[in-house]
């Protein structure tokens, strides 16, 4: 085998071995994004939709078929397909992500272990968060 051919086959091997870890990235994203979203769904303090447009985009890059299921599932996929077509969020999402934000916030402020810093930084993030969610198009 002349070193062309090697070198070449070599190349060759890195660039599957390169893509097969770049599918496994992709896909430990998408299944991390997702277990947090679901975790987010029982927790306050945690974002669901977040998390859940995350694992569609990672699947999207490394796992079509789950990018597939989380788009065609019953209850996850209009808001998933809405936010994709026209980054729309349905107006009572809005008020839940706002009613959250805003209890945690406040919630913040009892808890004298958290640092004033973070007591005042946090909320002015999550004002700003609302802004910006309250101004996308609506579902």
């Amino acid at each position: 085998m002349p070193e062309s051919d090697a070198l070449q086959s070599h190349d060759e091997a890195r660039m599957r071995l390169r893509r097969r870890v770049a599918t496994l990235l992709w896909r430990a994203l998408a299944l991390l994004s997702l277990l947090l979203g679901g975790v987010g769904a029982m927790l306050p303090v945690l974002p669901t939709v977040p998390f859940l447009l995350l694992a569609a985009w990672a699947a999207s890059k490394g796992w079509p078929a789950l990018e597939i299921w989380l788009l065609n599932h019953r209850r996850l996929g209009p808001p998933l397909v809405q936010w994709r077509e026209r980054g729309a969020v349905s107006r009572p999402s809005k008020w839940l992500s706002s009613i959250m934000m805003g209890g945690s916030a406040i919630g913040m402020q009892f808890l004298p272990q958290i640092p004033l810093a973070l007591r005042l930084g946090a909320p002015a993030v999550m004002l700003a968060v609302a802004i910006w969610l309250w101004r996308r198009p609506e579902a």
